[in-house]
C-alpha cells in the first residue's frame, strides 16, 4: 500500500487548500478512504471520510461546512477541500483506506497570518 499525500502549504486564516492523495497497492475503489491529521501534542483525529463510491461523506465537527472530501477512482486519487481554514487547522494531514493500517508521509497545513 502506498499512500502520497500533497497540496499543504501555508496559508493565512480564511484561506483555501486542496490535498491530494494518490493511493496504490489495493483497490482503491473497494474502499471507503477518509483524511486525518495530526497537530504537535495531539493524538490523530479523524477529520473526513467518504464511501468507495462517493455516495456518502461525514466529517469532525469541528470541519463541517467548511472542508470537502471528494474522490476519483479512476484515478485513485482522494481529494481535501478545506476552506474557511483557522488556527486551529494547522496540522499534517493523512489520508488512508478505512481498514488498513497504513499510512503516508502526510502533507502540512500551517494556517498563519
Amino acid at each position: 500500500v502506498q499512500l502520497v499525500e500533497s497540496g499543504g502549504g501555508l496559508v493565512q486564516p480564511g484561506g483555501s487548500l486542496r490535498l491530494s492523495c494518490a493511493a496504490s497497492g489495493f483497490t482503491f475503489s473497494n474502499y471507503v478512504m477518509t483524511w486525518h491529521r495530526q497537530a504537535p501534542g495531539k493524538e490523530r483525529e479523524l477529520v473526513a471520510r467518504i464511501s468507495s463510491i462517493g455516495g456518502f461523506t461525514n466529517y469532525a465537527d469541528s470541519v463541517k461546512g467548511r472542508f470537502t472530501i471528494s474522490r476519483d477512482n479512476a484515478k485513485n486519487t482522494v481529494y481535501l477541500q478545506m476552506n474557511s481554514l483557522k488556527a486551529e487547522d494547522t496540522a499534517v494531514y493523512y489520508c488512508n483506506p478505512a481498514g488498513i493500517r497504513s499510512w503516508g508521509q502526510g502533507t502540512q497545513v500551517t494556517v498563519s497570518s
